[in-house]
């Protein structure tokens, strides 16, 4: 991966080539920020300059040296990977090792993704992603060895707040004083969810919404993207080149949310009752790392629907899909049920996240939606 490749964060690129440049490597950090912002694409692009054995005057690897075949393989002896996984069948007490030729081949794709993403690559199925606490001692095993090639030995840990706590306790001390040239690049979505005791250990690099200019010039590479949806595309991400993505190709879950959504809308208007029974049996058995994906993105739509209730087409970010159905249900999202609308919908998150009973959850909260939209 190269800096070029990475879609803007010019600040940020600037920062870490000097700190290269100088010789002023901190040996953690922590890359913080939205889904969708580059972290990973620049984590690697940081990893493969570093190794560099012949940068470009420009601040950029050479691509050509040896160490960088191998990083561009992502198959580099000093470059190590920590990713949540899940307790398959097939493995006892797996590790991201298990799963490293799955991580090459979506990472090699496009370091563009999200933990969803990973999880329906490995056919986790209803499955939380994690890191247990037997990675801590694969990573101590990897690190406390000499590097092979380059100057440094490298680990990036994707989602540290997915890392189960007895595994980050584990870790404290090698963040605290690793061996000689070691560099931990920590990548989180969920800064406040990663325990305060490592978070104070690294040096935070905080990556802000992607500029829409340079959203646009990127989409605009992809020759098989229609020219005439960019400037949506751009206007729905959000700083996010991922969901300016799935404007252009909505994903499964995205259409499985929006159905979800709308028949838990359609039931509660027409009071349902069985309906909604059956519609809560089927969003208990999603996982929980999905079910809170489709409580916030029911968070999401209800405030969409409300800005396109209220004519103001500037502040509404919704696909054409969404757009459409909206025309007709917007007009029940309004004033006097935003507020209460939102507070259900962030309430279900927090019951889950709690290992609530997803069913009772689900149940609760379209019953009240029965309420709630014949407002």
């Amino acid at each position: 991966m190269f800096f070029k490749d990475v879609i803007g964060q010019d600040e940020i690129k600037k920062r870490l080539i000097r700190s290269v440049q100088e010789q002023r490597i901190s040996h953690a950090q922590l890359f913080a920020g939205p889904s969708g912002t580059g972290k990973l694409a620049m984590a690697l692009a940081y990893a493969q300059y570093i190794s560099c054995s012949n940068p470009t005057e420009d601040g950029d690897s050479c691509g050509v040296c040896p160490s960088c075949h191998k990083y561009q393989k992502l198959a580099h002896p000093d470059l190590h990977f920590v990713f949540p996984v899940f307790n398959a069948k097939n493995l006892k007490n797996p590790v991201s090792d298990d799963f490293i030729k799955q991580w090459r081949e979506m990472v090699k794709k496009s370091p563009y993704f999200e933990l969803s993403d990973w999880l329906d690559h490995i056919n986790a199925g209803n499955a939380q992603g994690l890191i247990y606490e037997r990675e801590s001692d694969s990573i101590l095993r990897k690190l406390n060895l000499k590097s092979f090639e380059s100057e440094f030995k490298v680990m990036i840990i994707w989602l540290p707040e997915k890392m189960h706590v007895a595994c980050s306790n584990k870790l404290l001390k090698m963040i605290e004083e690793p061996p000689g040239k070691t560099l931990f690049i920590l990548i989180t979505e969920n800064e406040e969810g990663v325990i305060n005791t490592i978070r104070s250990r690294a040096q935070l690099v905080k990556f802000p919404f992607i500029e829409n200019q340079a959203l646009k010039e990127a989409l605009a590479k992809n020759k098989e993207i229609d020219p005439q949806i960019i400037p949506d595309a751009v206007h729905l991400a959000s700083g996010s080149y991922i969901k300016a993505l799935r404007y252009i190709t909505p994903g499964e879950d995205q259409q499985f949310y929006l159905q979800k959504f709308q028949d838990m809308m359609r039931f509660a208007y027409a009071r349902k009752v069985r309906e909604i029974i059956a519609w809560a049996d089927e969003m208990a058995g999603i996982g929980r790392d999905k079910q809170k994906a489709f409580l916030a993105e029911a968070l999401r739509l209800s405030r969409e629907y409300f800005m396109l209730n209220l004519k103001n087409r500037e502040l509404v970010y919704l696909n054409r899909e969404e757009k459409e159905w909206g025309k007709k249900f917007a007009p029940f999202i309004n004033e006097r049920n935003i507020i209460p609308l939102s507070n259900e919908f962030e309430m279900g998150i927090k019951h889950i996240s709690m290992n609530g009973n997803p069913r009772i959850v689900f149940m609760d909260t379209a019953l009240r939606m029965v309420r709630l939209i014949k407002r």
